[in-house]
């Protein structure tokens, strides 16, 4: 443990790694050092092979192992369920983040920062120091083309701009959703959703989870003097094909989910369309995952 860390005897944390073996040090090291340690901890281990137990012998550390892999959002709810009933905020995350000291304690303290607010998540920094748009508006039709039309020949366009958000400032503020990569959440208010939607096998099941928590009238919000550092990708890097085709799979459940009902069956059509072209030639830089 940190030399001055408080347990928190309400707090939980879920961490669902995939072939993670590469990371798992340095997590449990950046939590250790936290000034608040959570009182309960699930990992869920989705590849088949099992983490050495020891990385966390100090910490109340409960491993569910799921070699099926039944997807990231599956594996969080399975976790969430798993905890003490006496946890009542829960830190959900990717094994390849570290912590900063103070960011559970400035995350916790940013619920009461703005009412209803049910999710608040951290600003992220790439491991070059370089900040990570992670807080972003919810992608509708207009934000959504725009920027997947443009963003990579006019990266300053105003639909990318105002899809990735504006990281400027020190205070908290509300924000369409927060990346799954680490947040912290009300379970009451994530039961009261039911969780993440085990729809998505991977990618969108963050922007689902805080667009269902707004139309339950709660707030995301974005804590800037809270900071984690994410590696990104480490588990995805060899896969890169399948991914992409997951996350446009994803995004044609989650706006089909937004654009729901009768009238708007030519817009799902059309998009549905787009995406699946847009996912065919986006793939086909990649050559076939090697299994």
């Amino acid at each position: 443990m940190g030399q001055e860390s408080v347990t928190r005897n309400t707090l939980g944390l879920v961490v669902v790694g995939y072939e993670s073996e590469d990371v798992w040090g340095s997590f449990f090291d950046s939590l250790r050092s936290s000034s608040i340690v959570p009182s309960a901890i699930v990992m869920v281990e989705n590849s088949p092979v099992l983490p050495h137990t020891d990385l966390a012998k100090d910490l109340a550390l409960t491993i569910l192992h799921r070699p099926d892999n039944p997807g990231y959002g599956t594996a969080v709810n399975l976790a969430v369920t798993s905890l003490p009933e006496n946890i009542t905020e829960v830190v959900v995350c990717n094994p390849d983040t570290t912590l900063d000291s103070q960011c559970l304690k400035n995350l916790l303290e940013a619920f009461s920062a703005l009412d209803r607010t049910a999710i608040v998540g951290p600003k992220v920094l790439t491991t070059k120091g370089e900040i990570y748009p992670s807080a972003r508006a919810i992608p509708g039709i207009r934000i959504g083309i725009g920027h997947a039309v443009l963003e990579k020949f006019w990266k300053a366009n105003p639909w990318t701009k105002r899809y990735l958000g504006d990281y400027q400032g020190i205070e908290p503020r509300a924000v369409g959703w927060l990346s799954g990569s680490f947040f912290l959440v009300s379970r009451e208010a994530f039961r009261e959703v039911n969780g993440f939607d085990e729809g998505y096998f991977m990618f969108f099941e963050d922007v689902d989870l805080c667009f269902r928590l707004k139309k339950a009238g709660y707030r995301s919000v974005y804590v800037p003097s809270a900071s984690i550092t994410h590696l990104g990708a480490h588990s995805t890097s060899a896969h890169m094909k399948s991914m992409v085709l997951a996350h446009h799979k994803s995004a044609e459940k989650f706006l089909s989910k937004l654009y729901a009902g009768h009238l708007y069956a030519p817009l799902r059509a059309v998009l549905r369309a787009g995406l699946r072209v847009r996912a065919v030639l986006a793939s086909s830089a990649f050559r076939k995952d090697k299994n």
